[in-house]
């Protein structure tokens, strides 16, 4: 984005050039992901048109787990170890060559990923990575609850990433697919100043035959940008033929189910909800506008819900942002310092003893 300056100051942020890739990953091949063309591609474009935020889908790498739309959990139990060992951890490499691009590109980057948890083998989270155009990974944030089928893949996020970052483009939040249907997580970034959104999904064409995701994400993205007085960047994958290829090998169902049209949206809102430009609808390809952050504020004379226009003496959100963990371990380090010494042969310290 073409930024006057590092300052945050509302009032000098100049118009910002935003890109936004639209495209279906190599399915559960991380390596080849990671040096996908078109990821090049897109930073490339970046510097050409001056873009300083670039966004990817939900995660792009390596792959959404479609089987569990068209297969049971048993016929899809071998594409989940596919998946969970084409997950990446964070920090990892995969994430610091994507960093070192955004770098050498300076454009702010937020992707989605698979992450693998340190800590369980099969663990693995729907995790949207934020870096700036240094190449720092600002931080992570962890889907806080799957969605429908998804629950037999991802585990669940905590709070500790409902974040919104300073950055030199503004203050950048984002949300993963269905959750930025929850008004609550949508409040707390906004809450925190958050003024450009990014809104990460995947092609969903085997919803119910009445629902129109594309809409459904305009309608989502809308209401966001007009509460919030946001822009809200919408980055959506699209299916590929090598995924429809591969869940109808042995479900042929599947292909008719994959090809239905209107499952996809991508492109970027404004403070007053509507939509910049051309967006991608089912189509592969990039989005690109330019947003003036300015645009935010007399909007916001109106209807500042996080402001002037709340009553918080009514109202009282709490977050809570501690990490959640399986266990907490509290250790007694003098003991085993001498269960240690004693095992060698040495002496425990005076006074001290098992």
């Amino acid at each position: 984005m073409r930024v006057s300056g590092q300052s945050t100051d509302y009032l000098r942020i100049s118009p910002s050039r935003a890109l936004w890739s639209v495209c279906a990953p190599l399915i559960l091949s991380t390596s080849i992901s990671i040096r996908l063309p078109v990821l090049e591609l897109c930073f490339v474009l970046a510097a050409l048109l001056g873009a300083r935020l670039i966004a990817f889908p939900e995660v792009f790498v390596s792959a959404y787990p479609y089987w569990s739309w068209v297969m049971n959990p048993v016929e899809g139990s071998p594409w989940f170890e596919k998946l969970v060992r084409s997950a990446i951890e964070l920090p990892g490499p995969e994430i610091a060559r994507i960093a070192q691009a955004a770098k050498r590109h300076k454009a702010h980057v937020v992707i989605g990923v698979n992450e693998r948890s340190r800590h369980g083998v099969s663990t693995i989270y729907n995790t949207m990575v934020f870096i700036d155009d240094q190449g720092r990974i600002l931080g992570r944030h962890r889907k806080l609850v799957p969605t429908w089928a998804e629950k037999l893949t991802w585990a669940n996020g905590d709070g500790q990433s409902l974040r919104v970052y300073d950055t030199a483009i503004g203050k950048l939040g984002g949300l993963a697919c269905g959750e930025n249907t929850n008004t609550l997580a949508r409040f707390s970034l906004l809450a925190q100043g958050e003024m450009v959104h990014v809104a990460s999904y995947i092609s969903l064409p085997v919803a119910p035959p009445d629902y129109d995701m594309a809409e459904a994400i305009k309608v989502r993205a809308a209401a966001h940008s007009f509460e919030g007085k946001v822009f809200t960047v919408v980055a959506c994958s699209t299916i590929s033929q090598e995924v429809v290829e591969a869940m109808s090998a042995s479900h042929p169902e599947a292909r008719q189910m994959l090809a239905r049209p209107n499952s996809a949206f991508s492109g970027i809102l404004g403070p007053d909800g509507r939509v910049i430009g051309e967006p991608l609808i089912d189509r592969e390809g990039i989005v690109y506008a330019d947003i003036d952050l300015s645009r935010c504020i007399q909007p916001r004379q109106m209807h500042d819900i996080t402001g002037h226009y709340n009553r918080f003496d009514v109202f009282d959100l709490r977050v809570n942002r501690r990490p959640l963990q399986a266990a907490q371990f509290i250790d007694d380090e003098a003991a085993l310092r001498d269960f240690n010494a004693a095992a060698s042969g040495d002496e425990p310290a005076a006074g001290e003893g098992l």
